[in-house]
């Protein structure tokens, strides 16, 4: 059998570049996203518009108990128009805030629970056509309950209900595959944690790996 692409194959890994932008409109500035056209120098010297959303970024938590099981929760989302099951998650919106620490704060405040163990699970651009959004999903794994007098977040708005659901990892796969689960970061991290869970998660970065 050839192997005339292992060597191609081993150069498969995203690497940080920037193509010269000569002009930047700013359309709007909202409280999280700002919306802006780059003009931007292609390789063949045409300047082009290229339109995309700012953001700060996100994390989400896989939590995973003792039993395999995924905990997810249900949020209205408004631009999709449906109730999504999704992952713990959200924004990176405390300066210098370490990942992780910003990670368990939404495990907490979302889903009231802790965690003992922690690792980085993976890292993805949500839609790296239309945003600069980037996000790391943890998984977190020696989950208890927060006991309530120690929960001080008030839950407003769209998070005002949001049930909660134990499923089992490998049930959690089937429904991401047939359809049934949409949002990203929870199908992203729910196919990552199952394929992780080969090897018992022995070959997971730490929580605090660097972003590439």
């Amino acid at each position: 059998m050839s192997d005339a692409g292992s060597g191609a194959a081993r150069e498969v890994r995203d690497v940080p570049e920037e193509w010269k932008v000569v002009s930047t409109t700013r359309h709007f500035g909202a409280r999280v996203i700002s919306g802006v056209t780059d003009a931007v120098v292609m390789p063949d010297g045409d300047v082009v518009d290229r339109d995309y959303v700012t953001h700060p970024g996100s994390v989400a938590v896989v939590a995973l108990d003792e039993r395999g099981r995924v905990l997810l929760i249900r949020q209205y989302r408004h631009p999709a128009r449906r109730l999504l099951w999704e992952l713990p998650a959200g924004l990176r919106d405390v300066e210098d805030e370490p990942l992780q620490v910003n990670a368990a704060r939404e495990l907490a405040e979302e889903a009231g629970y802790r965690a003992a163990t922690w690792h980085t699970l993976v890292d993805a651009f949500t839609s790296p056509g239309m945003t600069d959004e980037r996000t790391r999903i943890f998984l977190a794994r020696d989950v208890s309950p927060i006991p309530a007098a120690e929960l001080d977040y008030v839950r407003r708005h769209e998070e005002a209900d949001m049930p909660v659901a134990w499923i089992p990892l490998a049930d959690a796969v089937r429904r991401a595959l047939d359809g049934m689960i949409h949002n990203s970061q929870a199908v992203a991290g729910i196919l990552a944690a199952y394929a992780a869970s080969a090897d018992g998660f022995a070959s997971l970065r730490p929580a605090d790996a660097p972003e590439a």
